[in-house]
């Protein structure tokens, strides 16, 4: 190959990168621009869930994949002036108020801001290693024992077709119920009075060690669950 054709080949190369490269909008490890969303810290060490999630998944899942969705938040915030850490709940429960033209990003992004942020508080070292008090009674009184609240939580959660979330919720009939959510949808938009807890199973909360083995991470995530969070959860949504 002469000067001329590497040269030719290189500038076609360097024209193809450019047109592929992922926008930054895309990248998952986005920053958050300045606004009043932030980056909630977890509270324990990325290696506190080892072995059942690993070190390197939690840290690019909280500083990468989260804070993604800040830096949107605090610029929709700008025109919506309802949009703050305070009222999350209430916009995530009253989305047809939000302008049209900020409704679809808020619904990702303040739904992914709200849902990995319960997620990483319900996942806390410590605490509780089974469900008592009300939170059992609620659970045999609605699926029979733990055990079966488990099975069903653990098919619905990894039946998701998809990204989503798997929940344990109190509907508004003021049961428990398990439910299963696309995206970054939470149950909150459907109504429900509150969330016990909830499992991410987009594939970037668990493929750096289980692959495509799902089935395999939500069976482990329940070593990790912390049924003293849990539980709180319940007293505030039947509160």
């Amino acid at each position: 190959m002469n000067r001329r054709h590497a040269l030719k080949l290189f500038g076609t190369a360097a024209a193809i990168g450019t047109m592929m490269a992922i926008p930054a909008s895309h990248k998952v490890y986005a920053q958050a621009a300045s606004g009043p969303f932030t980056l909630p810290p977890l509270g324990y060490a990325y290696d506190a869930l080892e072995p059942h999630i690993d070190k390197m998944t939690m840290e690019v899942h909280h500083t990468r994949h989260h804070a993604a969705f800040l830096g949107g938040l605090n610029t929709a915030s700008q025109s919506y002036a309802e949009l703050t850490p305070a009222n999350t709940e209430k916009v995530l429960r009253k989305l047809s108020d939000v302008p049209q033209n900020l409704r679809t990003g808020v619904r990702n992004q303040l739904g992914g801001h709200w849902n990995h942020a319960h997620f990483w508080d319900v996942m806390t070292p410590g605490g509780a290693r089974q469900p008592g008090g009300a939170l059992l009674q609620a659970i045999n009184a609605t699926f029979g024992d733990v055990d079966k609240m488990r099975q069903q939580f653990n098919q619905t959660s990894v039946g998701r077709f998809g990204s989503g979330w798997g929940w344990l919720v109190v509907g508004s009939d003021g049961k428990l119920a398990i439910v299963s959510t696309p995206n970054q949808d939470n149950p909150l938009m459907d109504g429900v009075k509150g969330v016990v807890m909830g499992i991410d199973v987009w594939e970037h909360a668990y493929y750096l060690k289980y692959q495509n083995r799902r089935a395999d991470y939500v069976t482990t995530w329940w070593n990790v669950v912390n049924w003293d969070k849990a539980a709180a959860n319940l007293q505030k949504a039947m509160g």
